[in-house]
């Protein structure tokens, strides 16, 4: 399960998305608009431009904007600023590896090449996951309604 750290990060992600190109966007309108305490999102956005997805502006007509473009923006990044690695185990991890103690042999070890399988198409489909295929997807739901 994601942190809401991260829920919220997305959340904010795709709002700013659908205003994209709108200029920056206030902090007290992202929180209202989509249910984010204040606090909290203040301090999802700042990682956000520290990893270089958001920038801001300050002052009169200051906020938060896109600094990429909405394809470049995906769910595995955000989960992986917010919540570190996208795996079960240790040992299938691409940036965060580590060799599970009780492991006799990585090499033939079921376990974690199933656990690695599952890790691989996960992180494939949060990488197609866009916020802009994100927003697509609820653009298509809205209509079937």
């Amino acid at each position: 399960m994601i942190s809401k750290k991260t829920k919220y990060a997305i959340n904010a992600l795709v709002f700013l998305a659908k205003r994209n190109g709108e200029g920056p966007i206030i902090i007290s309108e992202i929180a209202d608009k989509e249910h984010i305490p204040r606090k909290f999102l203040e301090s999802i956005l700042l990682n956000l431009k520290k990893a270089g997805i958001l920038a801001s502006k300050k002052g009169k007509g200051g906020g938060y904007y896109l600094l990429k473009d909405p394809n470049e923006i995906n769910l595995a990044d955000v989960m992986r600023l917010f919540d570190g690695p996208i795996a079960f185990l240790p040992c299938v991890t691409y940036k965060y590896y580590e060799r599970c103690e009780e492991c006799k042999d990585e090499e033939t070890c079921g376990i974690r090449d199933v656990f690695f399988e599952v890790k691989k198409k996960t992180v494939e489909l949060l990488k197609q996951a866009s916020l802009s295929e994100i927003i697509k997807r609820e653009n298509r739901l809205i209509t079937l309604l």
